[in-house]
């Protein structure tokens, strides 16, 4: 067997011709092989000690034994190694790169952070169905307009099924489109729309109460199942048409806030208005209510809600008395609200759970990239700090932020009230969360009515130089005013009722607002010059410098990113800056809201060039000019932002330290053309 074994392993090929992995020509394959019969290649296979490499080239088909031989040599192992470890290298230093990238990388604005919000009262802004009523259908004909404001958000107010009584707040169906509105086909087409625009939705959700025409209620005065318990009733007594309640706890509108129901034979509890039953939100059955109809509204595309009224929705176990105010006027004088202390029916242990709940409801649907659900709370009337606990806590969120309502509460133009709202709100607000200005709204006069027109401006110039996010009530960017308080046939609060009159399109009928022949409210007196027709061909309006402040914000990054310091303030004057490291550039916003006057910033600013630019101006005639910094001459409520190259930032500056704000802290890398956060 050895023998034999050797014998082949000896063998060579011999006397034939290499395939090399071709096939032969088939028409020599085909031919006669000759008289000798068929031609035999003599086949020598040579042992693996003895196959000589040097005299093989490689070829097709080679065997798998001597192609591991070829692949072997330095010359075809060394490359291949230096391949794949560089592969690795590569690889590795990829996603090191990546990772050190996230690792350094500020959070991206979302996009409530991005841009302003456009708040609008339905009932006002456009009727497409002549009956002075404005409608949904009139918004989405409007949505065109609202792009050329440069705004991200467009928030409605309430449009849910309801009566009259307080602005649509007693909602008879949180399902329902009210009838004046449209339909909710309407309201479907208006969100497609808003969003077939780049644009968000949010709109108001009131969960505090309900019409008393609710069924839910219908059922709770009948004691029907679970819903005996969806509302606060308590015994009391009632004889002769005369109620003595459980307590003497105050609805918001004055009186008590307790009403017997003839129905149950029991009184009912009402933070506002008798026809608006509060809903007993220490029952799980209504809470669950709740969620379900943010769900169903989430489900329609809404992208957000302002959660109103939300620091009534709790009140005590027990019926004690809250305190009086004056303490020695009799208690069967106590009739309006502001003569109690209301520790018993606001801001309840408690409250900020549900509030969390709605924030979980919310981040439900919140999963999809892009598809952030916002939630901002209302809490008009508290304090600073109660104001700020609806933020959350530094792990448990609540609201992406309470709306801030402070500037809408001055009622006479002054720097040192402005710098108060402004640092109050910056001082308390905890740390990495995110501000918001508001200058107007539905329940507080309108802005032209409490400073004056010549204020307009500098106001709208302060929201869009200021950190956060703008809020503009509808009317604010072509500053228009309060209506009169003649022949105003609603059942609403007149007071209230002023700065909700129609929009002001142009100087037609109606100021364009309405075909018909009457609209729910007039008009103000003015609309022939203060409409957007008139403002959006002229370069000093209002509208055409409410545009360029907000052009300037979605564009620079110092606004929507940079730090805040202010430098002075008194009576008159508002100075402060916004800065932001690897941008070699400040803009300084200087508002007069005085008389006019000369300012000199080297007094507060020692290193400020002589000569700076005027980025914008209240008054257009001075954009784009050099002023002097120590002579700054400037009008009753004008406004400046200034801007000048500096390497010196105010944040770096030991004296500046504590009067410099930032919420979101990044950098800007001009090589790299990217943000960073370790800075």
């Amino acid at each position: 067997m050895a023998e034999q074994k050797g014998k082949r392993d000896s063998i060579g090929m011999k006397g034939c011709r290499t395939n090399n992995g071709f096939v032969h020509n088939e028409d020599a394959l085909g031919k006669d092989p000759g008289p000798d019969g068929p031609q035999h290649c003599s086949v020598a296979i040579l042992g693996p000690g003895e196959l000589d490499l040097a005299a093989i080239q490689p070829y097709a088909g080679m065997p798998k034994e001597v192609l591991f031989r070829f692949s072997g040599q330095a010359r075809y192992r060394v490359p291949r190694e230096v391949l794949f470890w560089l592969t690795v290298a590569s690889v590795l230093v990829l996603t090191g790169a990546t990772i050190a990238m996230i690792a350094v990388s500020p959070k991206c604005l979302d996009w409530w952070q991005a841009g302003p919000m456009y708040q609008i009262y339905p009932r006002s802004f456009k009727d497409s169905d002549s009956d002075g009523n404005g409608d949904l259908k009139g918004i989405q004909d409007k949505l065109d307009y609202i792009t050329t404001l440069n705004v991200k958000t467009v928030w409605i107010t309430s449009f849910f099924k309801s009566s009259l009584k307080d602005f649509r707040h007693g909602i008879e169906d949180f399902r329902e489109i009210d009838p004046i509105f449209g339909t909710m086909r309407d309201f479907e087409n208006l969100v497609a729309a808003i969003h077939d625009r780049g644009l968000k939705l949010i709109i108001d959700f009131i969960p505090n109460h309900t019409s008393d025409k609710h069924a839910w209620f219908q059922w709770s005065r009948t004691r029907t199942g679970k819903y005996a318990d969806y509302y606060i009733w308590h015994n009391c007594s009632h004889e002769n048409g005369i109620t003595t309640p459980p307590n003497n706890w105050l609805s918001v509108y004055g009186n008590s806030s307790w009403h017997f129901d003839e129905v149950r034979n029991q009184c009912y509890f009402h933070q506002f208005t008798k026809e608006q039953p509060d809903l007993n939100f220490r029952n799980p059955d209504v809470q669950e209510e709740i969620k379900e109809i943010l769900q169903f509204w989430l489900s329609k595309g809404v992208d957000g809600f302002s959660f109103e009224a939300v620091k009534f929705l709790l009140e005590a176990k027990h019926l004690r008395d809250e305190a009086q105010v004056n303490k020695t006027q009799l208690p069967d004088t106590v009739t309006r609200y502001s003569e109690l202390y209301h520790d018993f029916t606001t801001t309840q242990v408690g409250m900020h759970d549900i509030v969390r709940s709605f924030r979980r409801s919310l981040d439900q649907h919140s999963t999809e990239p892009g598809r952030y659900r916002f939630m901002g709370t209302e809490a008009s009337g508290d304090s600073i700090d109660r104001t700020m606990m609806y933020y959350g806590l530094p792990f448990i969120q609540e609201a992406d932020f309470p709306f801030n309502d402070y500037l809408t509460r001055l009622d006479s133009p002054s720097g040192n009230s402005v710098f108060e709202v402004i640092t109050s709100w910056m001082k308390h607000m905890p740390e990495g969360k995110w501000p918001n200005w508001m200058i107007g709204g539905p329940d507080t006069a309108r802005l032209t009515s409490r400073l004056g027109q010549e204020y307009v401006n500098i106001m709208n110039m302060l929201v869009f130089t200021l950190p956060g996010t703008p809020v503009t009530y509808y009317g604010e960017e072509i500053g228009m005013r309060n209506i009169l308080a003649t022949n105003l046939n609603e059942s609403y609060n007149v007071d209230t009722l002023l700065s909700k009159s129609p929009m002001q399109w142009d100087n037609s009928s109606n100021a364009g607002f309405s075909e018909g022949s009457h609209t729910w409210l007039p008009t103000s007196t003015d609309y022939d010059t203060v409409n957007v027709d008139v403002q959006k061909t002229q370069p000093r309006s209002t509208l055409t410098l409410y545009q360029e402040l907000s052009l300037l914000h979605a564009n620079e990054l110092l606004l929507s990113r940079g730090w805040f310091c202010y430098l002075r303030t008194d009576s008159q004057f508002v100075v402060y800056t916004r800065e932001m490291d690897g941008i070699d550039r400040i803009f300084l916003m200087v508002l007069n809201f005085g008389e006019s006057s000369l300012l000199n910033l080297k007094e507060t600013i020692s290193n400020i060039p002589t000569k700076v630019r005027i980025r914008l101006s209240t008054n257009s005639t001075n954009k784009g000019r050099d002023v002097d910094t120590q002579a700054i001459s400037l009008g009753k409520g004008e406004g400046l932002i200034l801007e000048y190259n500096t390497k010196t930032f105010l944040h770096h500056q030991t004296d500046f330290r504590d009067t410099c704000f930032v919420s979101n802290r990044a950098c800007y890398s001009s090589v790299l053309n990217i943000l960073y956060s370790l800075c």
